[in-house]
């Protein structure tokens, strides 16, 4: 396959999801995805907030330069924007649809381990809560968490990919 020549230099920068509780959200993607928070933005007159996150690489640093910054955040492949509508986190129950129930649309968003298994473990001490295990089902090796707002997390791995790709 070969990219036009339009579209040289587009890439997939983001993925929005709606957020009830941004604290409960920050907690699960940092501290048991691993994710990093790279900038909060707060639009107190439109009463929402949003939260980018992301894997930083070996050696990347965050820049403090608000214009750098920025160049940082877009220009990047795979950021997570959570997106939190003020009061939201006050409802008993996440307002948002997960997709995977009826209606069905959305369906979930994959983290690349390097080890499902042990990507697991870790999750399980953690407490997260599992949709799928690694060896629930037919699809041996993926596992599936949910995060608080019930978004579906794919957990796999490129070695395990390729048995199911080849």
């Amino acid at each position: 396959m070969t990219t036009s020549s339009e579209t040289a230099g587009y890439a997939l920068n983001q993925t929005m999801l709606r957020v009830r509780d941004p604290e409960d959200s920050l907690r699960f993607y940092r501290d048991i995805l691993g994710m990093t928070l790279l900038q909060r933005l707060d639009f107190e007159d439109m009463q929402f907030s949003l939260y980018f996150l992301a894997y930083l690489g070996e050696g990347e640093i965050i820049p403090s330069d608000p214009a750098a910054r920025a160049r940082f955040i877009f220009d990047r492949e795979t950021t997570l924007e959570l997106t939190h509508n003020w009061g939201s986190e006050k409802e008993i129950a996440t307002p948002y649809h997960n997709g995977n129930s009826e209606p069905r649309g959305f369906g979930h968003i994959g983290i690349s381990v390097p080890d499902v298994y042990e990507a697991c473990q870790r999750f399980e001490r953690l407490g997260a809560t599992f949709v799928k295990r690694p060896d629930d089902g037919k699809m041996k090796g993926i596992a599936f968490v949910s995060d608080p707002d019930g978004y579906w997390i794919e957990i796999l791995s490129s070695p395990r990919m390729t048995d199911f790709l080849t």
